[in-house]
């Protein structure tokens, strides 16, 4: 108790200041990865910090080492890996809206019927599109958060219907170009541009929409759905793979099995959604 009443005795308004100033940065910083992939090598990057904890207590020295060593290779590889959300905060910074109350789209429950007829409304759409040959890019995102590409598109936050998806495509309008961002079941942004694939083995048939939607599901665990414009093939790419031609029927199965949530499992370490790969 002496001991406390020492420290006490020496706090000075100005450490309170301090405690403040750097819990609001980390407040702010926290911001501006969530809902990004960068919140997931944060992760990674929390699970090696407390390992080597534990092998430093456990004294499992060649472990220690190595996961020492891969600490000390991380602080020069994270400004590469972070470059783009540490890019995002220095022109946020530079704009003066760094310090700005955060942009927070309204949360809706997530549970099964939502999901199922968020499929069905996208499944409808691309029945729909494929069979007037209007091309379509939809990116639907699941654990890995995408915000840093949605900044590219044009904000809706609209409910997923088949009618609105449908009228975002029609040739000739303001947002057909680019990809729909769906998130839960509210349609995000639209016209929104994606990073294309740079796999040198994809077929030469492959237009801009399929290797976009290669493209973001290369760096993320998105689903992307496409509609051709030429031949009014579906198609849906996962994990940088593509299925092509199909059916509104298997469209909806795919789906179903790639974003309907897993039951809790209480002998599983780490969760994993059904369909992940």
């Amino acid at each position: 108790m002496q001991t406390f009443w020492n420290v006490v005795g020496q706090f000075r308004i100005t450490d309170a200041l301090d405690i403040v100033i750097v819990a609001y940065l980390l407040y702010r910083l926290i911001l501006l990865i969530r809902g990004t992939r960068a919140v997931q090598l944060l992760k990674g990057i929390i699970v090696i910090l407390v390992m080597t904890g534990i092998s430093s207590y456990l004294n499992l020295r060649a472990l220690n080492w190595i996961l020492d060593k891969i600490i000390t290779i991380g602080l020069f590889a994270i400004p590469v890996v972070f470059q783009p959300e540490l890019r995002r905060a220095l022109e946020q910074l530079g704009r003066g809206r760094f310090f700005a109350r955060a942009f927070t789209l309204n949360k809706v429950q997530d549970n099964e019927e939502d999901i199922r007829k968020t499929i069905h409304e996208i499944s409808k759409a691309a029945s729909v599109l494929s069979k007037n040959k209007i091309g379509a890019l939809l990116i639907i995102e699941r654990e890995t958060g995408i915000s840093d590409i949605m900044e590219t598109g044009v904000p809706i936050g609209a409910v997923v219907t088949s009618e609105l998806l449908i009228n975002i495509f029609i040739p000739n309008t303001p947002l057909h170009d680019g990809a729909v961002v769906i998130r839960e079941n509210q349609i995000v942004t639209a016209n929104t541009f994606l990073p294309l694939s740079d796999n040198p083995d994809l077929s030469q048939e492959l237009g801009t929409r399929h290797r976009a939607a290669l493209g973001i599901t290369e760096n993320s665990d998105a689903v992307g759905v496409v509609v051709s414009e030429e031949r009014g093939y579906i198609s849906l790419t996962l994990n940088g793979t593509i299925t092509q031609n199909i059916d509104e029927q298997t469209l909806r199965q795919l789906l179903t099995s790639y974003l309907m949530p897993e039951k809790a499992n209480a002998f599983s370490l780490f969760g994993r959604k059904t369909g992940e790969q």
